[in-house]
This record gives C-alpha cells, sequence and structure tokens, in this order.
C-alpha cells in the first residue's frame, strides 16, 4: 500500500478522548467514532505549512477553503452549490442543537429514528423540544424506515426530522428510492429536513452510491439543511470543523441567528486541514476503504465462527458495527465487555438496549486484539 495504515501509534499523552477513557485500566478502546490511522500525509504537510506561518488569530472563511468544499461536492457528489450556502461550524452537535433551537417554539416536535447517534436524541430535548423517537424496521435484514409508525406518529406540531445517511449506526447507505419516499412525507408534513452525511465517504460496497438530500431538486433543496465535514473520512475530528450547507436564505438566516453569542469563528487550522483533505486526500481515502472492508469482512468472520449467538446485519458503510447481543442475556452489555478489557459503545445511548458499536476504524494489530477480548468476554457468559 502506499500509505500507512499498520503502525500503532500511542496516543497517551495527548488528551485522547478515545484512550483516555480508559487510562490506567488493562482494556482496549474500540468505542467513539475516532480512528486510529494516521491522517493523510497531505493534511499533515498543510498544517506544518500553516504553523511555519506562525501567526493563528481569529479566522473567518476564506476562498479557498470554500472553493475547496464546491469542487469536492461537485466533484465528489455531482452537486452544484452556491458558496453563500455554506455555514461553517465547529461540529455536528453544535448543529444538531442549533438546529433544534433555530426552527421550533418550546415544545414543538423533532422525529429522528433509532438507532441513532447519541445527540440526535439529546439535542431536541436540550433545547425544549418534544422528540419523537421511531425505530427503524428491520425488513430481510436490512434496516428500513417504518412509514405507517411515521404517519401516526407526526404531529400537528412536528417541525424537524433528523435523518442520519449513511447511517450510525447500522451502517445503512439508504437508497434513492427511500429518500424520495422520505422527501415527500417531509414534504407533505411541511417538515425541515436535516440529513446527517457526515460518513457519506465511508461506503464500503462499490456497488453502492450516496445519495444527498441535495440532489432531490428544489422541493427537497428548500426545506433541508445537509450537514458534510471531513472529519470521519480523514480522522481529523480534533481540528473541530464542519460545514452545513443551507440553499434557503430564510432557513439559513435563522440558522444563523440562532447560533449567535454560542457559535464564533472556526480555527485556522480547521479550514486549513478541511481544504487539504478534499484536495489532496482522494488516494488515501481509496486505500482506506480497502482496509476498513477488510476489517469488517474480518469481523463478520469472527462473529460469525466464534460468537454465534451475537447478530451482526449487512453493513455498508462507516466503521462502525453494531452488534445484536441480546441473546446473551446480559442486563449491561457494554460493562460486561469492559470487564474483560474492550470497550464498546453501549446501544442504550443509541436508544436501543441490548446492543454495542464496536469501531473497526484500527491498524490489524489493533483490531486482532480487540477480537480476541471480544471472544473471551462471550466465552466467559455462562
Amino acid at each position: 500500500m502506499t500509505f500507512d495504515f499498520s503502525s500503532s501509534i500511542d496516543r497517551s499523552g495527548t488528551g485522547s478522548l478515545k484512550w483516555n477513557k480508559y487510562a490506567g485500566k488493562d482494556i482496549l478502546p474500540f468505542w467513539v467514532a475516532d480512528m486510529d490511522f494516521r491522517s493523510p500525509p497531505c493534511i499533515e504537510e498543510a498544517l506544518r505549512a500553516r504553523v511555519d506561518h506562525g501567526l493563528f488569530g481569529y479566522t473567518v472563511p476564506y476562498k479557498s477553503a470554500e472553493d475547496s468544499v464546491i469542487d469536492y461536492m461537485r466533484d465528489a457528489h455531482g452537486l452544484e452549490i452556491q458558496r453563500e450556502w455554506i455555514v461553517w461550524m465547529p461540529g455536528l452537535v453544535p448543529a444538531l442543537n442549533t438546529a433544534s433551537r433555530a426552527f421550533e417554539s418550546p415544545g414543538d416536535g423533532v422525529l429522528t429514528f433509532t438507532p441513532v447517534y447519541p445527540p440526535f436524541l439529546t439535542a431536541p430535548e436540550w433545547q425544549d423540544k418534544e422528540l419523537i423517537a421511531l425505530p427503524l424496521k428491520l425488513d430481510d435484514g436490512r434496516y428500513t424506515f417504518d412509514w405507517e409508525k411515521m404517519e401516526a406518529a407526526v404531529k400537528p406540531n412536528t417541525r424537524l426530522l433528523l435523518l442520519c445517511n449513511p447511517h450510525n449506526p447500522v451502517g445503512r447507505v439508504f437508497s434513492r428510492e427511500e429518500l424520495e419516499q422520505l422527501v415527500d412525507f417531509s414534504e407533505r408534513h411541511d417538515l425541515i429536513l436535516v440529513s446527517d452525511e457526515i460518513h457519506c465517504d465511508l461506503i464500503l460496497e462499490p456497488e453502492l452510491k450516496h445519495h444527498s438530500i441535495l440532489s432531490f431538486g428544489e422541493r427537497a433543496v428548500k426545506r433541508s439543511l445537509t450537514l458534510m465535514a471531513p472529519s470521519k473520512t480523514y480522522n481529523i475530528p480534533g481540528l473541530s470543523t464542519s460545514f452545513i450547507i443551507i440553499p434557503n436564505p430564510r432557513l439559513r438566516m435563522r440558522f444563523q441567528r440562532a447560533s449567535r453569542g454560542m457559535i464564533t469563528e472556526i480555527n485556522c487550522f480547521g479550514y486549513v486541514g478541511c481544504e487539504a483533505a478534499y484536495r489532496g486526500g482522494e488516494a488515501w481515502r481509496k486505500e482506506l476503504i480497502e482496509v476498513l472492508r477488510r476489517n469488517r469482512d474480518r469481523l463478520y468472520a469472527f462473529v460469525a465462527e466464534r460468537m454465534p449467538r451475537v447478530k451482526m446485519v449487512p453493513m455498508e458503510a462507516t466503521y462502525l458495527a453494531w452488534l445484536d447481543v441480546r441473546d446473551l442475556g446480559l442486563d449491561k452489555p457494554a460493562a460486561w465487555f469492559e470487564s474483560h478489557g474492550i470497550g464498546l459503545s453501549d446501544g442504550a445511548l443509541f436508544g436501543t438496549p441490548g446492543f454495542v458499536r464496536f469501531n473497526f476504524g484500527c491498524p490489524s494489530e489493533w483490531m486482532e486484539k480487540g477480537l480476541q477480548r471480544l471472544g473471551a468476554a462471550y466465552d466467559a457468559i455462562e
């Protein structure tokens, strides 16, 4: 391979959220969505050049960073966007909270689907909104939307629909037909559609394609906010830089107004990292996909052979596997696995107890150590 995806880098002493959680304990972290691969060389080089400049003052969006986003959306996803549509943010979590604050009155409803990345569930409640969390339906081994339950659950005061596509944690890449129906649903009920698409460049199946909400024409564009970031794909979440594409000027103004006094300038290195990723990271990304596909298939094979009571449905994207451990009869599954030396995300935080999430975005050496501890925890169940 051209790039290094095998070195295990010591992250102790760096303030790593992922590794600090279990500091001083013999527990390997496979939980938060943070890969253990070194970021692309083009990003390291760009950041070094920025450091050499020697002055790190307040930084506002500038043309080359904006151009990289515009070119990326066109070249990677076939979408033409305007410069003024881009709203920069320090991450997905503040974006979800700002959206929940911006478009509703206290007590209004926010609809989303479980299991889902925890801030989808906490943001509405933190902003004094009614959370309507509907479970995705498992249909012939694939998670999809339960249209009947959605129609029954939506209320006159429901204002917002939060979508995760590709989906974290079930790994679905929703089809164009599914998303077309979701746009129809949003239009019929006059919902603002917030689409988190930050995993859209981590599709593991070559025959699948990401369909952005922005690709569904004016009726979707005028009611949508599309969340994007280089953070997950290029492993730079610590640069705290994302962007939201909001074509509708009225929605954009309301969103920006709701963020005043809370969201200020993005840090200067975030813009640099984003531009470098989108300008020069594609070769690295392609190799990453091959590594993740091998890790995913290794996990599938291990679970099938060594852990037959654990269920996994096929995952099409991301590096986050969703394991159904309900048949193991564990009251607190994540705690059980921690007690056997492996830290996983607890499904209860995603709205679905009885599951755990396994992050396989790591070198094969760490992957094998994690699998052995996963198997030992399984074998220890009476």
